[in-house]
């Protein structure tokens, strides 16, 4: 979604009606500079806001979403879109988001941490039983992989919380 689009869009629709921004307000209920804050893109008006804009111009409220008028075919498309989008740019916030998919990564992800702990142990153990020079590899080893799995997480939380450009099966990136 393309606040900066929706707001030229919105800009557009009240200019083809002749209406300045303060008769728009009036006509929906918000003042003169929200209309120009939806406008520029600062902010996105709300769900009522937006039903009530497209009965007044005449459009869907996808199109308003979408900054543009949209065929059949491409409405359908842009339906998907703007639902994904509506969920991104939800009432979550950020750090919401990002605790939301690191608590996610660490749960599918805890038999693999328990795995890799109980493996370096092992070797650790091992080496201090049988060949001492072993032990300071398991350590070394231990790190290696805390580190690898913690760039894995970021990476995913970070993609996850941004959202995705691919289209992609969470399983195949994860790890």
């Amino acid at each position: 979604m393309d606040i900066e689009k929706t707001g030229r869009f919105i800009a557009e629709l009240r200019r083809e009606r002749g209406l300045t921004q303060e008769q728009l307000g009036s006509i929906i209920g918000a003042t003169n500079k929200t209309v120009s804050r939806w406008e520029t893109g600062a902010y996105m008006p709300p769900i009522e806001v937006l039903e009530l804009l497209s009965k007044e111009f005449g459009v869907t409220i996808n199109e308003i979403i979408s900054g543009e008028r949209l065929s059949e075919k491409e409405f359908r498309e842009k339906a998907e879109e703007n639902l994904a989008s509506a969920w991104q740019d939800s009432a979550f916030t950020l750090s919401e988001r990002r605790k939301y998919f690191a608590a996610r990564w660490e749960k599918r992800h805890l038999g693999l941490k328990i795995f890799l702990a109980t493996a370096c142990a092992a070797l650790f153990a091992l080496g201090e039983l049988f060949f001492k020079p072993l032990s300071p590899a398991a350590v070394l080893i231990a790190i290696a992989l805390a580190v690898f799995l913690n760039n894995k997480k970021a990476a995913y939380v970070e993609r996850k919380a941004f959202g995705e450009t691919t289209k992609t099966v969470d399983r195949e990136q994860d790890l």
